[in-house]
């Protein structure tokens, strides 16, 4: 009986002084763990906005300033688009923008909040802002996209006025194609692109739009990938948001956006998602009858405010707003050089 009293006791002071070197949780920390307390990642301090392209910039700078006065997010990117729709010098945008073979400026939108709560419209004539449009059409309306006359007949509807789009500019360069009519979408060369926006507003919410005239010298109907969420835009207000830029049609084949999203999802940082989904589009396409002239790129933005954007090729770069470095441009990382 002693002996078993004597078992007890030691056994109880030995788990005692096991239970002080492991301190007071009762759970010893490996070095990984007291490394990950004391070096937590570092969180970027909101808001943040990304846009693709130069034309990204003056937008950023609107959205900043309407962040900054307190709208919301929804109405800080829709201010900012629509200083590029208006812009008739921004030629794959809007007013001004490259139009199809047919002379026709036709429109693609869309714009996504923190809920998941979408609008988009695609094939939209004659109205300059398709932003607004898409930003009704998540307010007003049951449904995520309307497209061509019925995107028209909402928007005039709501008070949209209907005007023409195509700057004589633009009919010039159109006539001056229809000389060779030869369709090359060259992102770069053709200057022709969306501006895809995200923004992670001050309260740790994400949002994002696109807006476009597609694709210069398109056939008369094409969509791309900028009004289709999960390909042009998609976010997830738990993880973050991506964005697309380039050749649709590819974008559209992968789900990009949706795919970096996942990525981020699963632990990946912006860049090295942004940079994956590209090499799966190189991987689907190498052999492909577009990859002469295929260019596609992401940007991307987790709901740490760490944000990246890559591309296939070179030549993309992308607009930055914070509060501690201000507004810039930055250039993306690419995969290869046009001359390749």
């Amino acid at each position: 009986m002693s002996n078993r009293r004597d078992f007890i006791k030691k056994t109880t002071l030995g788990t005692l002084a096991l239970s002080s070197v492991l301190g007071y949780s009762g759970f010893a920390k490996n070095k990984e763990e007291e490394t990950e307390i004391e070096n937590p990642i570092k969180k970027q301090k909101k808001p943040v906005i990304i846009s693709t392209w130069n034309h990204g910039l003056p937008a950023n700078q609107e959205s900043w300033k309407e962040l900054q006065a307190g709208k919301s997010a929804l109405d800080a990117i829709e201010a900012g688009m629509k200083i590029p729709e208006a812009d008739p010098n921004v030629r794959s945008v809007g007013y001004g923008g490259y139009p199809d073979r047919e002379g026709k400026v036709t429109l693609d939108a869309c714009i996504m909040d923190h809920n998941s709560n979408c609008g988009s419209v695609c094939f939209l004539q004659g109205i300059m802002h398709p932003i607004s449009v898409a930003k009704r059409v998540l307010q007003n309306t049951p449904h995520v996209m309307l497209a061509g006359q019925g995107a028209l007949q909402f928007a005039l509807a709501e008070g949209f006025k209907e005007e023409n789009l195509l700057t004589p500019e633009s009919e010039k360069d159109w006539k001056k194609w229809l000389e060779d009519s030869k369709y090359k979408p060259v992102i770069n060369i053709e200057n022709h692109d969306t501006i895809s926006m995200l923004m992670l507003d001050k309260d740790g919410n994400l949002s994002g739009g696109c807006t476009t005239s597609g694709a210069a010298w398109k056939m008369h109907g094409r969509v791309g990938d900028s009004p289709i969420i999960g390909a042009g835009l998609f976010l997830d207000n738990e993880v973050g948001a991506a964005a697309a830029t380039g050749l649709g049609e590819a974008v559209i084949r992968t789900a990009g956006s949706a795919m970096v999203v996942e990525l981020m999802r699963q632990g990946k940082s912006p860049f090295d998602a942004c940079k994956e989904i590209t090499e799966r589009i190189y991987n689907k396409h190498k052999n492909h009858k577009d990859m002469e002239y295929l260019q596609v790129g992401f940007i991307a933005l987790n709901k740490n405010g760490e944000h990246a954007g890559y591309s296939l090729r070179s030549g993309f770069n992308y607009a930055v707003s914070d509060e501690e470095k201000g507004h810039r441009m930055e250039d993306a990382k690419f995969k290869m050089s046009w001359d390749k």
